[in-house]
Order: structure tokens, then sequence, then C-alpha cells
């Protein structure tokens, strides 16, 4: 238990690190640079997540088989996995580099539109965060590789130490006067910097120098069959959790992102504590999977679901109790009048994205990627869709009642669960005892 709350610790550190520091940083930016800058390195910073989280897509798979193969002791597939990951996202980094540098003329004309940014300076905040993209496909390897083993404290100590610096340069370069792109090339900068220090990290679990990217055979058969599925529902995330506010400047200008990426980081750490606080039970549950029973896996998931459940309560009372005191003092009276309206409902559907947390991570770490990402791509093409309606017709209004309706749509994952756990099977006798692997074979 002691290290589970240790794991758990240094996930919610490796989260809480880039909002606690937002809410340092924000108002300096916001109040050197005007809102139309800050909301210029919102579109561009989620240009950088929403590229990177697609382009390394298969990283929880990776995670879950690398996990896998260390609870088998096999070393060598180890490897050989970590060159097939690698190798993949490069390639999907790569391409989506390329559509992102190719796509940044058309979306700067628009995010330039209300004229408080220039075109010029869009378009280079855009570039940036495309090569950035390639910079996070490759550091996610890394990363996901120690988590496989189960290591947290080094990864999470180097994320948190490059995410303070690239917020404390952001902040020192709004007070120097200086604009969005010099606070991108700064961030770029340390991005690689970061991605360096966790690859020579990683070199304490594997031997480093053999990891040249390499599409190996079975390993790519392993990655892709399960992967798939993962990366779609990635992409399904993406479109759905980050692509708003890159419609919305697009939409609406740079300005109007403002008050809604306020709104956002506040609620969003719902959703991001938890699954971050709770990610060591992936690993944890995927290197001993073929050896639970049912009865001490359905035992195990309700105690976390338990967890989540408190932490994700707690945290939502809070915020609709103070958030809005807490917007007034932290980003001004003007902002705050703005995101009043929209940041209940932001903070409901955060909740409820929170509350799935538990069941994405035992479906995954059961191996039913594919289930997962069914449920996931079916609700939320047809999400992404009225978020488009609501954008259009409500404005910001109708981006907040979307995201309730997103978080409503993720909570859909636990009816296979359920199922698959007997969760409510009266008798006891009903319910196998043997390995849980055994009775998912052919089940994902």
């Amino acid at each position: 238990m002691r290290k589970h709350i240790t794991y758990a610790g240094y996930g919610v550190l490796d989260y809480a690190s880039y909002p606690l520091g937002m809410l340092v940083v924000a108002p300096v930016v916001l109040r050197n640079a005007g809102a139309a800058e800050y909301g210029l390195w919102m579109v561009a910073t989620a240009v950088v997540s929403a590229g990177g989280i697609i382009a390394s897509g298969f990283s929880d798979v990776g995670i879950q088989r690398v996990a896998r193969l260390r609870g088998e002791n096999k070393p060598i597939a180890m490897i050989e996995a970590v060159r097939t990951m690698l190798a993949i996202n490069l390639a999907l980094g790569l391409v989506i580099a390329v559509v992102a540098w190719v796509a940044a003329p058309y979306a700067a004309r628009h995010i330039a539109a209300s004229r408080l940014t220039s075109e010029r300076e869009c378009l280079i905040c855009l570039r940036i965060a495309s090569v950035m993209v390639l910079m996070r496909a490759i550091e996610t390897v890394s990363v996901a590789a120690q988590r496989a083993f189960e290591e947290y404290r080094g990864t999470v100590q180097i994320s948190t130490a490059i995410r303070l610096l690239t917020l404390g340069s952001a902040g020192v370069l709004a007070l120097l006067g200086k604009r969005t792109e010099s606070i991108m090339i700064a961030t770029a900068v340390l991005f690689a910097v970061g991605t360096w220090l966790q690859f020579r990290h990683l070199g304490k679990f594997l031997d480093t120098t053999s990891l040249w990217p390499m599409f190996q055979a079975q390993e790519t058969h392993n990655l892709l069959g399960s992967g798939i599925f993962v990366w779609f529902q990635a992409l399904g995330s993406v479109l759905f959790r980050q692509s708003d506010r890159i419609l919305l400047g697009i939409s609406l200008g740079a300005a109007a992102v403002a008050p809604y990426s306020l709104s956002i980081q506040f609620a969003e750490p719902l959703f991001g504590l938890t699954a971050s606080g709770l990610f060591f039970f992936f690993p944890y549950l995927s290197s001993r999977v073929t050896t639970l029973s049912s009865a001490a896996l359905r035992h195990t998931v309700l105690n976390v679901f338990l967890c989540n459940l408190l932490l994700v309560a707690c945290g939502g009372g809070i915020l609709l109790l103070f958030g809005n005191a807490f917007l007034r003092i932290w980003a001004g009276p003007a902002v705050a009048h703005s995101a009043a309206k929209i940041l209940p409902l932001i903070v409901v559907g955060s909740a409820l994205s929170g509350l799935s947390v538990t069941g994405i991570y035992t479906m995954q770490a059961l191996g039913m990627f594919r289930t997962v990402a069914y449920i996931s791509l079916a609700s939320k093409s047809g999400l992404l869709l009225m978020m488009l309606y609501l954008l259009h017709h409500r404005g910001l209004q109708g981006l907040a009642i979307a995201r309730v309706c997103y978080g409503v749509a993720g909570l859909l994952v636990y009816l296979p669960l359920i199922r698959q756990l007997g969760l409510f099977k009266k008798s006891s006798n009903s319910i196998p005892s043997g390995p849980i692997i055994t009775e998912l074979q052919g089940g994902a």
C-alpha cells in the first residue's frame, strides 16, 4: 500500500506541476502580453498537445506489452518492443508534424483575423509547435518504457523540472515584453533537453545504445494489433478534448480562447490528477494479469474505483463552490465574468471524465483495447458533430455543454467491464477463481 501511495504521489506531481505552474504564470502573461497573445500561446500549446497525443497513441499498448514481458522475464523481447514503439512514434510524429507545418498558414490567417496578433507571428508559433510534436512523440517512448518498469521518480523529476522551467521562461519573457514566438522558441529548446534527459535515465533499465528504431516483425504485429484501436481512441479524444481551443481560435479569434482556456485549466485537473494519480494501477495490473483470480481482480478494481470517486467528488465540490472566486482573483474581473457562465458546466464534464479512469485502465490492462476503442469512437464521433454544431450556434457555452456530454460518454466503458467482472452475480460459486487471463483469451 505504501508503495502504491508513493506511485500515486509521483503521478499527481507529474500532472499537477503544469496546472499549478500556470496558476502563477498565466496572470503574468495575460497582464503583460494581453489576452490575444495569451490565446495564441494556448492555441500553439494545444497543437503540441493534440499532435503529441496522436503521434504517441500506441504508447499505452506499449506500456502494457513491456510490462507483461517484464513480468514474464523476457529482456530481449522488451528491447525489441521499445525499438518498435520508437519506430512507430517516429513515423507518426513525422507525418503529423508535416501536416501541421503545411496547415499552419491557413490556421494563422484565421487566428490573426482580429488583428490583435500578426499573421506572421501566428505562423511562426504554429510551425514551432509542429516541430515540438515530433519531439513529444520521441520523448513519450522513453517515458512509457520507464512506466512499464513501474519507475516513476526519475521520469517525473525530469518532466516536472522541464515543465516548470518552460512556464518560468514564459513568465520572464512576458515581463520583458517579449511576444509568444519567443516563448515558443524557449519552450522548444527546453523540450529537446527534456527528451535527451529522459532517454539518458532510461539507460538505468535498458541498454539505450541498442534502442535504434526498428520495425521488428513480431513486436510490430503485437503493438499494431491492439495499438491501432488505442490510437483511434486517442485520435477521438484529441478531436474532442484538444481541438476545441483550436477551432475556437479559428472561429472567434485568439482573444476568445482566453476565458475558455482558463476555465479548462481550472477544471481539467479533476480528470488529469485522477488519471495521473491512478496511472500506477495500469502497469501494476498489466504485469500481474496472468496470475490474478477473478475475485482478486474484482476486489482490486472496486478499491481503486472508490479512491477514484473520492478524488473526483472532493475536487469537483471545491471547484463548484469556489471556482468563480478563484477565477476573479487569478485572472481579473473581466475575464472571470466571461468565464463564469461556462465554468460550472466544464467542471461537471471534467468530473464525469475523471470517473471513467478506473474503467479505462482496467480494460486496457486486461488487453481489451478494442472494446474500449469501439466505445470511445462510437460515442465521440457523434459528440464531435455536436460540438461543431453547438460552437456555431451557442459559442463558448455550446463548447461547455459539449464537455458535459463528453464526460457522460466516457462512463460507457463500465458497461462491458461490469459484465466482464461479474460484479452483480449473486453466487460466488458461479465465478471462476482461476487466473483472469484465461477468461479473456480471444475476448478482447
